[in-house]
């Protein structure tokens, strides 16, 4: 019999109002594994990302997080049991120094010089060296992008959630961020990346969730869903803007 999942949904379904955003997903990761979801838009992935972190409630179905029911637990209850979380649009406090938003999440954890070696340390990892006493407000995009995944690394997680982390990137960038969640990878942080960038997917190199209608439609690594001549309807028909997944896709 093969390890417990780290994180598994089972029949995770949420509607609003008409609207069926997820329906009976099934979904399952193992800890230290990586997972891309990638989807047209109205596929649900940002609904399944919310209700993976607990801001949102299923209607039915259940979520089993490193061998506990979170279905109903509070976001801030998942945090404290090791999920992190980089939203969209990432949530730093711009007002205040790169090394203060570090400070914060880590505090809670370590005192005194324990806390400065940690936040030179994730400095580091972050291509953020150098910039500890600026603004955070003053950071460009990317910079930015990396300070909250950061906040979120700050907690220890044992999964990480990332919402498009390359979203407003240039390549260079983007690169540079596919080295950070692989070095965090490899580390033993499990993560789920809900993005748009399919050059970043390529380069991330991690398996393929495809949502449609808020259901797990296929999964595979990215050359299989690239083959995937279903996949490639789906993405034809969606809208005129969307592309089958061998081509970049439009950010939504």
């Amino acid at each position: 019999m093969g390890a417990e999942p780290l994180i598994a949904t089972r029949g995770l379904s949420k509607r609003f109002g008409g609207v069926q955003a997820v329906s009976e997903a099934d979904l399952s990761l193992g800890a230290g594994q990586l997972r891309c979801i990638i989807g047209p838009n109205g596929a649900g992935k940002s609904t399944l990302f919310k209700l993976l972190l607990g801001s949102l409630r299923p209607d039915i179905g259940t979520i089993h997080f490193d061998g506990r029911d979170v279905t109903r637990l509070e976001a801030h209850r998942r945090a404290h049991l090791g999920i992190g979380v980089k939203f969209q649009n990432f949530a730093v406090y711009a007002e205040l120094t790169v090394r203060h938003n570090l400070f914060l999440p880590l505090s809670h954890q370590h005192r005194g010089r324990a806390v400065e070696r940690e936040i030179d340390d994730l400095l580091a990892r972050l291509n953020l060296a150098g910039t500890a006493e600026k603004i955070a407000g003053s950071l460009a995009h990317g910079q930015k992008q990396w300070l909250a995944i950061g906040m979120a690394l700050a907690m220890k997680p044992k999964l990480l959630l990332l919402d498009e982390p390359t979203a407003g990137m240039g390549p260079e960038e983007t690169e540079a961020t596919v080295r950070l969640i692989r070095t965090v990878n490899a580390e033993g942080v499990a993560a789920i990346v809900v993005e748009h960038d399919m050059a970043f997917v390529r380069q991330l190199g991690a398996p393929v969730t495809v949502l449609h209608y808020g259901r797990v439609f296929a999964e595979g690594t990215l050359a299989e869903i690239e083959r995937h001549e279903e996949v490639r309807r789906i993405y034809l028909g969606a809208t005129k803007l969307e592309r089958p997944p061998r081509f970049k896709n439009r950010q939504t």
